[in-house]
């Protein structure tokens, strides 16, 4: 009988835990895409005030999701060696943190809905965008809950559910959306209001399903979440930050930065901001692929290095890898190919397709490295290593990137693409300095690589 090679049966692997993960970021990013279709039909004053409103609220929630991350890497080194247990007291400490940086990301996001009127926008917008904001904030401790349930669950192998679940929340999200914005079923029409109320539904019925199936997977193995509820261990959540804390850090400045490119394109012209946003949607739906295999990385890193098997982990994240940089490249030949069919999806305007093609190629070798600085964040991850990923991204984009950026693009007079220079220029600096230190931490002895608390 021919034997299966180690590296098939962990590709295998590798695809049956990425998959469902890719699918839910999609799902995700899919979310906001629903608010802004579906309140359109009231006009730009809507459009704008639900764009100014996510834009306002994802900061302070992505850092709270960001505190979630730690979960990817105690969990999955517990599960790794057999340690049920400890897996469920991991997501105990996760939903105590979850709880704890509620009220002060709500505080930091409302008083951000309070500035609004000193951020130079138009008056017609402050009302609208401040309501939207105000709802959303009911909808931050089940967004949290829900990022705790969901890293716990891809931590013990149970990804499916995460993607049905997404399927059912972007549908109730849809359907509310429908009924509220413009008042169906015997409901007054809410407008904005009615969209924000539908987000936060989806959101509670993420948090509830994804919590109820984590509730169903611990009593089927003995360990019944509230029969055995772990109290809170200082120890834990401190370790629990001490991960989540850079991780949470190192998306906000990512983040950060392609927001002050966007700042500084809105400065150069409309037509430089409407090219540079449509190929930046492009870039940032090929990279929930790469960002979907990250997460499974971290899992898989963590389970080998948790059954103590290193060189297992080093396979698993070369596989990782191949899958990300592999799909990058193929987002790369499409964009390099047929980029004026791309832009044509959004405009035909000849002023804004004459910006957007150049910024294509230039988005075309930024693809292939950010799925390399992704993958290897989450290979990191998995080791317990947050920090240098945190530190890459903050000299990356704020010491070298963005002001590079700022400078050919005013100074050298490059306009938008000397701001896409900058940004290419940190990301491939970022990846090289990531996946240097992958390749020096991989081959490190086992006890080297993960952290005293969570090999134990």
């Amino acid at each position: 009988m021919a034997q299966t090679h180690p590296w098939r049966m962990e590709l295998r692997f590798m695809l049956k835990l990425a998959w469902p993960v890719v699918l839910a970021e999609l799902g995700w990013m899919l979310q906001g895409v629903v608010d802004v279709i579906m309140v359109g039909r009231l006009g730009p004053v809507a459009i704008g005030a639900v764009a100014l409103g996510n834009a306002l609220y994802y900061a302070p929630s992505l850092f709270g999701l960001g505190l979630m991350l730690g979960l990817d890497t105690v969990v999955a080194h517990a599960y790794g060696r057999g340690d049920h247990e400890a897996c469920h007291r991991w997501l105990a400490q996760g939903v105590y943190v979850a709880l704890i940086a509620t009220v002060p990301l709500m505080l930091i996001t409302f008083g951000l809905s309070t500035l609004t009127p000193h951020f130079g926008v138009a008056a017609e917008l402050i009302h609208p965008t401040r309501t939207y904001i105000d709802i959303l904030l009911l909808g931050t401790l089940p967004l949290l809950l829900y990022a705790a349930s969901r890293r716990y669950l891809q931590a013990v192998g149970q990804v499916r559910v995460i993607t049905v679940t997404f399927v059912a929340a972007n549908l109730l999200n849809w359907g509310g959306n429908y009924v509220l914005i413009n008042g169906k079923l015997g409901l007054p029409a809410l407008g904005v209001g009615g969209s924000a109320i539908s987000t936060v539904l989806s959101r509670c019925l993420m948090a509830l399903t994804l919590f109820a199936f984590a509730w169903r997977y611990e009593k089927q193995r003995g360990h019944p979440l509230f029969a055995h509820w772990a109290r809170p261990v200082l120890r834990e959540m401190r370790e629990l930050l001490k991960l989540g804390l850079p991780a949470a850090t190192q998306l906000v400045l990512e983040v950060g930065a392609f927001g002050v490119a966007t700042v500084l394109a809105g400065k150069i012209s409309p037509d430089a901001l409407a090219a540079h946003q449509i190929v930046l949607n492009y870039a940032a739906l090929a990279f929930m692929v790469p960002l979907g295999i990250s997460a499974a990385a971290a899992i898989a890193v963590g389970h080998s290095l948790g059954a103590g098997d290193p060189k297992g982990a080093r396979l698993r994240a070369l596989l990782a890898f191949g899958l990300g940089v592999g799909f990058m490249l193929c987002a790369t030949v499409l964009f390099f190919a047929v980029p004026k069919h791309l832009i044509a999806l959004y405009t035909h305007d000849q002023d804004v397709t004459a910006i957007g093609v150049p910024l294509f190629a230039l988005a075309s070798l930024f693809a292939v490295f950010d799925g390399v600085q992704i993958i290897a964040s989450g290979a990191l991850r998995g080791m317990g290593e947050t920090r240098t990923s945190m530190w890459a991204n903050l000299v990356g984009y704020w010491v070298i990137g963005v002001p590079l950026g700022a400078a050919l693009c005013f100074v050298a007079r490059m306009g938008i693409f000397g701001v896409w220079i900058g940004l290419t220029t940190a990301l491939i600096l970022i990846s090289i300095a990531l996946f240097t230190v992958w390749q020096r931490k991989s081959h490190a002895p086992l006890h080297a690589t993960t952290p005293a608390l969570i090999s134990r």
